[in-house]
């Protein structure tokens, strides 16, 4: 239908969402406002139409009052014509254009349109806004303020502009009958709409603590089911089960609060409205029986007394669930408008080729005073294989994440072919690097989208060849999920939880072979392997790591040892650079990581720090003759 498309429910937003109330109601719905109005008018019509029912009815009882019965219908049939067609034509062709207008063009739409504005924000905020968060909380925050928004404006138009109009026309004929009628409606609303105002900030305020506690039960049910295996293999059901009802507590106390205010909000609307029809009945009848009323204005005044009356429980409540709705809003708003990003510098330009890679006197510690890095000077010539080894929390991660612009330097610089990484956009330098890691993400998708995650214009025979690089294939061909799809066709589970670490970091390697970017980051990409599996594909990746710069976090020294160069890291610093043979004759740092094996880990043995305190697990080495068979040497 060709009003459905009246509202581009797609959009995109005009700039960052802003972070009053307000303006980001309007950065919501931008682009569809005016379309919004004029749904609001067809409503406002409609509830026009109410107070001309009324006033056709009053005329009809003064004009049977005044006609002889015998000849009411030949005297009036004009009259009586045009009050069929209004009730069976005018009325029935207003209200369905106003429902059109509300299920058609403005719900199915205005819901989508918040909805991938805002998620499109969310996507570009930095790392640092999701690891603050739970997963499921943000994906509840966006869901839910998307929700309320629509809701907001949905009955904005359906009730708010009907409501208004009924009442504005319903005073305008108040006054026809006598001054003091209409004065009473006006008296009336005044202690009606100073109910609202006491209300509704404080159904407001409640809905918001009621929504946030919500949104707690989510993330922690998300958080929970996210990682249900560490619940089983440590056997911490009961513990889950504590905290999740614990969140549960705290939203239903925030509900109950919620509830007792509603339900005084409710008796006071239920009593206030009783008080309307006596108002305008009595009143009118006082007036008829001293000759200022007739018996079709009392018809007409009792008609709109109980219309009102009827109306303001279902307004009333709409404006709660709308003032709720808007405590949602603001709850979701506090969550999501936040700018915790790294945006593109605006005179940003695409990376063109690559060229060496440099830190240059680089610090970074996630916003703390210690951890991270600290004045690292590195130099990666183009097409140099790199290699990095140090124990937990020495910063090998930490540099690869600002290679990647996941975060911004706090003092120096990263440079890519002698340009400041910052002056580049983003999206051109990550299509820069491939990188596998050890933890290796997975969409639940099928086997086929995950490589081709990679390269997504890539062709059939290219994903295949990719996964059998990378020793994948054979055993993607097996998959087979729940709804019977096989090999490439099979779905892998959220995150992967079908598939061994083996297979993960194969279809990982898949991707990253697929993406054949000239910058290759390997951040442990072996450590899930099998040492038989890691043999077979030692020389995919050495085929793959032709021509390519490569920075290896490698788990085996041995893999290390291939390396052009190899850095060790110690308390987010260089403390050793040099070739294999070159690091094992300073006989230091590197050279006892190779020597001394104590379960073949390195930052197991006392005389190696660990910036964290702990006894790092960051690379393992083995027996040096078994590793080099491991290697596939």
């Amino acid at each position: 239908m060709r009003i459905a498309n009246l509202i581009d429910a797609f959009r995109p937003a005009d700039g960052p969402p802003p972070e009053t109330l307000r303006a980001f109601m309007f950065w919501c719905l931008k682009g569809a406002l005016p379309i919004l109005a004029l749904a609001g008018l067809l409503s406002a019509g409609a509830g026009t139409l109410e107070v001309v029912t009324a006033i056709l009815l009053g005329q009809v009882i003064d004009l049977a009052l005044a006609s002889d019965p015998k000849g009411f219908f030949v005297d009036n049939w004009l009259f009586l014509l045009g009050f069929a067609g209004f009730f069976m034509v005018l009325r029935p062709l207003l209200f369905g254009l106003s429902a059109a207008a509300n299920s058609i063009v403005v719900g199915p739409n205005i819901n989508p349109l918040v909805l991938s504005r805002l998620h499109r924000w969310t996507l570009g905020q930095s790392v640092t806004f999701f690891d603050d968060d739970f997963a499921g909380r943000i994906a509840q925050k966006q869901m839910q303020t998307a929700r309320a928004v629509t809701d907001v404006t949905v009955e904005t138009v359906n009730v708010v502009f009907f409501a208004l109009a009924s009442l504005i026309g319903s005073a305008l004929l108040l006054t026809t009958i006598d001054w003091r009628v209409a004065l009473m409606l006006l008296i009336w609303l005044g202690g009606y709409f100073a109910l609202i105002v006491w209300f509704m900030p404080r159904v407001r305020k409640r809905s918001a603590a009621r929504a946030g506690a919500r949104a707690m039960v989510s993330g922690q049910v998300v958080d929970t089911i996210t990682n249900i295996k560490t619940v089983k293999l440590f056997a911490h059901d009961d513990h889950e089960d504590r905290a999740a009802l614990g969140a549960m507590h705290s939203f239903r106390d925030k509900a109950l609060h919620f509830g007792r205010l509603a339900a005084g909000f409710r008796f006071s609307l239920m009593a206030i409205a009783g008080i309307l029809p006596v108002l305008l009945i009595g009143g009118t009848v006082y007036l008829w029986s001293q000759g200022s009323a007739t018996a079709g204005d009392i018809t007409a005044a009792g008609a709109i007394a109980i219309r009102i009356s009827q109306m303001t429980g279902w307004v009333s409540f709409t404006l709660m669930a709308m003032y709720s709705n808007v405590g949602e809003v603001e709850d979701g708003m506090r969550t999501l408008a936040r700018r915790d990003r790294i945006k593109d510098a605006p005179n940003a330009t695409p990376l063109g080729a690559g060229g060496p890679i440099t830190f240059e006197r680089v610090d970074f510690a996630y916003g703390r005073r210690a951890g991270g890095i600290q004045g690292v000077d590195l130099a990666i010539a183009e097409g140099e294989k790199l290699g990095i080894v140090g124990a937990s929390g020495a910063g090998k991660s930490t540099l690869v994440a600002l290679l990647l612009r996941l975060y911004d330097p706090e003092r120096g610089r990263v440079r890519i072919g002698g340009r400041d990484i910052r002056e580049v956009t983003q999206d051109s330098l990550r299509r820069h690097i491939g990188m596998v890691t050890q933890e290796t993400a997975m969409f639940n998708r099928s086997a086929r989208a995950n490589i081709l995650y990679g390269r997504p214009d890539a062709s059939e025979d290219e994903m295949i060849e990719a996964a059998r690089r990378a020793e994948a294939h054979e055993f993607i061909t097996g998959l087979c999920d729940h709804a019977g799809r096989r090999g490439y066709d099979a779905h892998l589970g959220e995150r992967g939880v079908k598939l061994s670490g083996g297979q993960r970091q194969r279809i990982a390697l898949a991707r990253a072979i697929l993406k054949n970017a000239p910058i290759l980051v390997l951040d442990e990409a072996t450590s899930a392997l099998d040492s038989e599996v890691e043999a077979s594909i030692q020389t995919a990746l050495e085929r793959v790591m032709e021509g390519k710069t490569v920075i290896a976090i490698a788990h085996r020294l041995s893999t290390l040892a291939r390396m052009d160069r190899i850095v060790v890291m110690q308390d987010g610093r260089i403390a050793e650079e040099g070739d294999h043979a070159s690091l094992l004759a300073q006989n230091g740092l590197y050279a006892r990581f190779w020597n001394r094996q104590s379960g073949g880990f390195i930052g197991m043995d006392d005389d190696v720090p660990d910036e964290e305190g702990a006894n790092g697990i960051d690379a393992q080495v083995g027996d040096p003759a078994v590793d080099r068979v491991d290697a596939g040497a």
